[in-house]
């Protein structure tokens, strides 16, 4: 099963206060919303399970795969525990909401739910300009508490310009938004968790403003904020420079970019593949398949070797 083939799979869409219309004009997915805010693209959490595509699974999900047949990410059949990762193309045509999401202890014992999230960003396309909220400058914990109760946002919180291939590492209990104008490819915990701290006063259809999550964001919220520092590594091999953005205790996320042809060995359980740009051949014993800008797919464990031939982008992560 799958042992020479990679399993694409569908996204799902979901719909946003925040949504836009680029999911349809960059990726050509056709998208159900007028403000479609995220793609699911490799899935298995219960609020959006992505559906494969080909093979002897098609038409079943990547939920359904990891429950009955483990083998295809070499895990043994009695191993329990949910799909780790989760996959989203985001379009911020407006900002998103200030928020903030546990770790996995807080997750486990206060939601009940198997995975706190740490996520990470690669920004695919921002308009001129555009920023994120990254981190706050409290010093202290009574410093936090204190500006959020008093609504001080311009002194708390922290903004950082981005643009076109940057690349942002957020560890659960940063606090931290997606600005307007910005694209990105995350890749995060498989959790649905979020803790509103700020919603810029909007309201929704009916009038309503959404809810905010003030007590938990103060706990779970690390004061002071720190940066990460990443250790990023570059590594070519013949048509191929790979570029680890982040390895760190839930995945390890990076970009590749293809421009000619390389020989490729599994080196992971199993590779979860976004081709952000592009486009080439995936060729896997002698079988070929197209992938382009907006293919999402993963290599099961029963790939071993395979070749990439074309010009294209991908971001590619792993346990």
């Amino acid at each position: 099963m799958y042992n020479n083939e990679p399993i694409f799979l569908q996204p799902v869409f979901q719909e946003r206060i925040w949504g836009g219309q680029k999911l349809s004009t960059e990726f050509h997915y056709q998208i159900p919303y007028e403000r479609t805010g995220e793609a699911w693209v490799i899935s298995a959490h219960p609020h959006g399970p992505s559906v494969i595509m080909n093979g002897p699974l098609a038409g079943k999900t990547l939920a359904d795969a990891w429950k009955d047949h483990k083998e295809l990410f070499n895990k043994d059949a009695g191993e329990t525990g949910e799909y780790p990762l989760l996959i989203k193309i985001l379009d911020a045509a407006d900002d998103l909401s200030v928020q903030v999401h546990p770790n996995d202890e807080f997750a486990r014992e206060v939601e009940g739910v198997p995975y706190g999230k740490t996520e990470c960003w690669y920004v695919l396309s921002a308009e001129d300009g555009a920023e994120l909220v990254y981190g706050h400058h409290a010093k202290t914990k009574e410093e936090l508490v204190s500006m959020i109760d008093q609504g001080e946002w311009d002194r708390l919180l922290r903004r950082i310009k981005v643009k076109a291939g940057d690349f942002v590492y957020v560890p659960s209990g940063t606090i931290h938004a997606i600005g307007r104008g910005i694209v990105i490819l995350e890749t995060q915990q498989s959790s649905d968790i979020t803790y509103r701290v700020y919603d810029y006063d909007r309201t929704d259809a009916t009038g309503k403003k959404r809810e905010l999550h003030l007590e938990r964001a103060k706990q779970v919220t690390t004061v002071p904020h720190q940066d990460a520092v990443l250790e990023q590594t570059e590594t070519v091999n013949g048509g191929l420079v790979e570029k680890k953005l982040v390895e760190e205790q839930y995945f390890t996320v990076s970009h590749w970019q293809v421009d000619g042809q390389a020989n490729c060995k599994m080196t992971a359980d199993y590779l979860q593949v976004s081709v952000i740009e592009g486009k080439a051949v995936l060729t896997i014993a002698g079988q070929s398949f197209d992938v382009k800008k907006g293919s999402q797919f993963i290599l099961p464990h029963g790939v071993r070797e395979y070749q990439l031939e074309g010009k294209a982008e991908f971001i590619v992560s792993h346990e």
